[in-house]
């Protein structure tokens, strides 16, 4: 381990990085660095499923998709907070694959799923089955407590379900999907597996981030089981674990994104020259370089803060909600100064640049932006 990174990790020790934190964060940096050169995001945005099926049957041999997931169902029961560095570094690379709908969508099975539906489907998810949430409507309600969508019994035990659902990750290689709706006039969580689905109840949508797959998902004639309907007593507060991890996770790629494009900056200030200079040499591009890593270190710290204390009731929102808040902002700033500072070049769909800032802006409208959640967090600390 470099110097630089054991003091690294010794500043964070201090909000409390784990020894497991550490050791992940030094295997995914590596593997993802290796997996995920910025020509195979490229080609991989071109192609379908947009990931490398290689790669992610490698990420389910590394155990990854169990860091999460409890020992009695075949994960190893680290917590979210080990999933945090293994984000970071996957958005640091800019590397694609259903990960993060998959945490998610065990996350929502442990948060809301009954005994039954956990013991199914969680060493399922661990062992390498993708899985995804749909939770996004058109109306854009980023508190995920009035979904539109909806289920009802239809008379023959089962449940039909109504409506539409958008920015769904991954849904074409998710072997599950959990969808909120509303059931019996309140939220309600529903399992929705891929043999359920109807020829062309899945669209792929067309978003900022092409390194992503995003699909609107027609509920139109869709029945399950009523087994598959969740735990309706959990319904509100497996929602709201939801919304915190989800933002958690999100603050995790876009540190490791602002890292990345901070990276690119200062490789291209200290190879371009203008006027017999170094551009890098110009106070005008200095001081906001040095503002942009600022911004990161706030926000990195934040991060490791809020994945800390996660499992801390009252504290876990105010440190998630900050940790999104400030990441937000960091990448917002560091992609935009650095099409800037790429000059005319920057504003091409060939400068790497442009590709992190649309990693910005897709995170910023997922689960709340950095406005959102401050004035959230207004209502918790006033």
């Amino acid at each position: 381990m470099s110097g630089k990174l054991s003091a690294s990790l010794r500043d964070l020790g201090r909000l409390g990085f784990s020894e497991e934190q550490g050791e992940l964060l030094e295997i995914a940096t590596r593997f993802c660095r290796e997996r995920a050169p910025i020509q195979t995001v490229r080609h991989l945005m071109t192609q379908d499923p947009g990931h490398d099926p290689a790669v992610w049957k490698e990420i389910g041999g590394l155990g990854w998709l169990g860091v999460a997931i409890p020992e009695v169902y075949g994960g190893s029961g680290l917590g979210l907070g080990c999933v945090v560095p293994i984000c970071e570094q996957m958005g640091r690379a800019l590397l694609n694959s259903p990960f993060v709908s998959t945490q998610l969508a065990a996350q929502a099975l442990l948060a809301g799923g009954t005994q039954a539906q956990r013991e199914r489907l969680l060493p399922l998810i661990a062992a390498g089955e993708a899985a995804s949430v749909a939770l996004a409507e058109e109306a854009g309600d980023w508190s995920l407590e009035n979904p539109q969508a909806g289920a009802e019994p239809d008379g023959a035990g089962g449940l039909v379900l109504s409506g539409r659902k958008i920015l769904v990750g991954d849904a074409a290689s998710a072997g599950c999907i959990i969808v909120s709706v509303t059931y019996a006039g309140a939220p309600a969580l529903v399992i929705v597996e891929r043999s359920h689905l109807p020829a062309g109840a899945l669209r792929r949508e067309n978003v900022i981030d092409e390194t992503r797959r995003s699909f609107e998902l027609d509920l139109t004639g869709v029945s399950v089981p009523a087994a598959n309907l969740m735990d309706t007593t959990l319904a509100m507060a497996g929602l709201s674990h939801l919304h915190l991890a989800a933002n958690l996770l999100a603050a995790a790629d876009m540190c490791g994104g602002t890292q990345a494009v901070i990276d690119l900056t200062i490789g291209y200030l200290n190879s371009r020259r203008q006027f017999g200079r170094l551009i890098g040499s110009y106070q005008a591009l200095k001081h906001p370089t040095v503002e942009a890593y600022v911004r990161y270190e706030q926000a990195r710290s934040h991060l490791y803060a809020a994945a800390h204390s996660f499992t801390d009731q009252g504290a876990a929102e105010i440190a998630v909600r900050m940790a999104k808040a400030t990441a937000d902002d960091a990448y917002a700033f560091a992609s935009d100064r650095a099409i800037q500072f790429h000059g005319g070049f920057g504003f091409t769909y060939d400068c790497d640049a442009q590709l992190y800032r649309r990693r910005a802006i897709w995170h910023a409208a997922q689960y709340g932006d950095g406005a959102w959640h401050r004035q959230k967090l207004a209502s918790l600390l006033l």
